[in-house]
């Protein structure tokens, strides 16, 4: 177990970390970051809990949470781009947990459009952006951000057993939480940095790198709509991009992608 100082002495001089509100038990960490963030909480300012009893996932899921276990973090950012290039950084971020994973796991990482980082194709860290605009202004980018670190197999739910894991189970040994927070939060200023000064191609280029699904037969599902196709790559935007059977590249802004056949 580790407290708010424990985080807070470790982050000091950081822009990510440079203010900590570590809680117990909250609904979510994403809404307690929308409601510091609507009160003028600073750029990277920086919500971790021990258990969410509300934890979101992708479109309204609900995020297991148990004590404990795992990392629920949610950073708040006031970045200085344009609302329509803010999905990039889901991807940013994606691109930081999944370099962070490499050193626990080399070889076995891989990215999963849009939100999902995973290891030996099982589902470890989820990833929810989520953004509040005046007009062409963004005031506030929540990242919220749920890793598997402590869980083992038989604590996930029955219907997410063979398709999530954490890390600890796939090192095979116990990690500390508050040692990985830290290298987390490094790691995500690092890129975040990065995008800022240099743009999303760095970024495009890392995930490219770390994806497994490129150049893959794939099927995207949205509610009751499914587009099938090669995936070939994201655009400037993060969007993906798909070669379909007539041989046109369709974009896909949101859905939930498989592999074909599974």
């Amino acid at each position: 177990m580790f407290n708010e100082h424990d985080i807070a002495d470790r982050l000091s001089g950081r822009l990510i970390g440079n203010r900590v509100h570590f809680l117990r038990e909250v609904d979510s960490t994403n809404i307690y970051a929308s409601r510091l963030a609507m009160e003028g909480a600073p750029d990277g300012t920086v919500v971790i809990a021990d258990c969410q009893t509300k934890g979101k996932g992708r479109m309204g899921r609900v995020w297991q949470s148990p004590p404990e276990r795992n990392i629920y973090t949610s950073i708040i950012l006031r970045p200085a781009i344009e609302p329509a290039v803010a999905p990039q950084i889901t991807l940013v971020t994606g691109v930081a947990v999944a370099e962070l994973f490499s050193e626990y796991c080399p070889k076995d990482v891989t990215l999963k459009w849009p939100n999902d980082v995973q290891i030996k194709g099982k589902k470890v860290c989820g990833i929810l952006t989520e953004m509040r605009t005046s007009g062409e202004k963004i005031d506030f980018v929540i990242v919220g951000i749920g890793i598997n670190i402590g869980m083992k197999k038989e604590e996930f739910h029955e219907e997410f057993r063979d398709s999530s894991t954490s890390l600890s189970e796939e090192v095979g040994t116990d990690i500390s939480r508050l040692d990985f927070a830290v290298k987390l939060y490094a790691s995500f200023e690092r890129w975040y940095e990065r995008f800022l000064s240099e743009g999303f191609i760095p970024v495009k280029d890392a995930w490219m790198k770390y994806s497994g699904i490129i150049g893959k037969d794939i099927k995207i599902t949205l509610r009751d709509d499914i587009q099938a196709g090669k995936a070939v790559g994201i655009d400037e935007y993060g969007a993906l991009l798909i070669l379909n059977g007539k041989n046109r590249t369709r974009r896909i802004m949101a859905g939930d992608v498989s592999l074909t056949g599974d």
